[in-house]
């Protein structure tokens, strides 16, 4: 089997080969899957058309987990080695400005209607990936500080906000609320962090939405970072405050919406301390 006993030159060369794939995809390019498979059997050791192909799926998988584009032809394929993570991650290392650029990120400002997002059910144990699947994706995340990533990426931040204000007043005005969605405010954009959330929106019947928006280009259990202060307004204000959670966000955006309190939905774990002097 092609992902037992690949040598790390044989990694990197397939690695290679997707992300040329990757990027006419992302551009509309027209590309052939079948013509670069062709050419890669000379260069790796006797190997088949389909054993690449099964490897691409792989890499689908991997870039799934670490919150990138992947190739929509190539439904992930889980069960993978982690030397074929180090290989995706060498090919990023050399090509930083692949992490750079800021696909999917246009201005949602002036939508209408059109500007609603995909709302669906949150993850739960109901419907989550099997195990091994699971315990891949969430090893790839830790190991690469996914959260951590998509948290510093101000821009993925803004963009998802942005779509997130877009979304609210298209939903007031489908709503018939002309009135309230000409109320709904950008909170973290004119007045700054520090509120709790970033969004003051409305319920069609009036009642207020406090919304905190994480945005990611991963896939919906993609871990996030949450603040101290977030979690004392959601606390406090339970019945108002929500998480919008993008994810996919850079070729479909779709979300989901989470009512506190937040442990009943996810695993809160501390990863840094505030020290005082004594």
């Amino acid at each position: 089997m092609l992902n037992q006993s690949l040598t790390d030159q044989e990694n990197d060369l397939i690695v290679a080969d997707y992300f040329a794939m990757l990027a006419d995809d992302i551009s509309a390019r027209r590309y052939s899957k079948a013509e670069h498979r062709r050419a890669l059997l000379p260069l790796l050791n006797d190997r088949s058309e389909g054993s690449v192909e099964f490897k691409h799926q792989n890499i689908s998988a991997v870039l799934n987990g670490l919150g990138e584009d992947w190739i929509p032809g190539y439904k992930p394929a889980f069960n993978f080695q982690m030397t074929l993570v180090d290989a995706v991650a060498r090919w990023l290392a050399l090509n930083p400005a692949w992490l750079g650029r800021q696909p999917g990120l246009q201005p949602a400002a002036g939508l209408r209607e059109e500007a609603q997002v995909w709302i669906g059910p949150p993850p739960t144990l109901s419907n989550q990936p099997p195990p091994q699947e699971l315990d891949q994706m969430l090893h790839i995340a830790r190991k690469f500080d996914v959260a951590g990533r998509d948290e510093r990426n101000r821009a993925l931040g803004r963009a998802g906000e942005e779509r997130v204000l877009a979304h609210e007043r298209a939903a007031l005005r489908t709503a018939g609320r002309d009135d309230l969605a000409r109320k709904v405010r950008w909170v973290s954009e004119e007045d700054g962090d520090g509120a709790g959330y970033d969004i003051a929106s409305f319920a069609p019947d009036g009642l207020p939405r406090l919304i905190e928006v994480k945005t990611t280009n991963g896939w919906e259990r993609t871990p996030f970072h949450i603040t101290c202060n977030e979690l004392a307004v959601a606390e406090e204000r339970r019945s108002e405050w929500r998480l919008y959670r993008h994810w996919n966000f850079s070729r479909e955006p779709k979300a989901f919406e989470l009512h506190p309190p937040l442990d009943a939905h996810v695993s809160l774990t501390a990863t840094t301390f505030q020290a005082s002097f004594h």
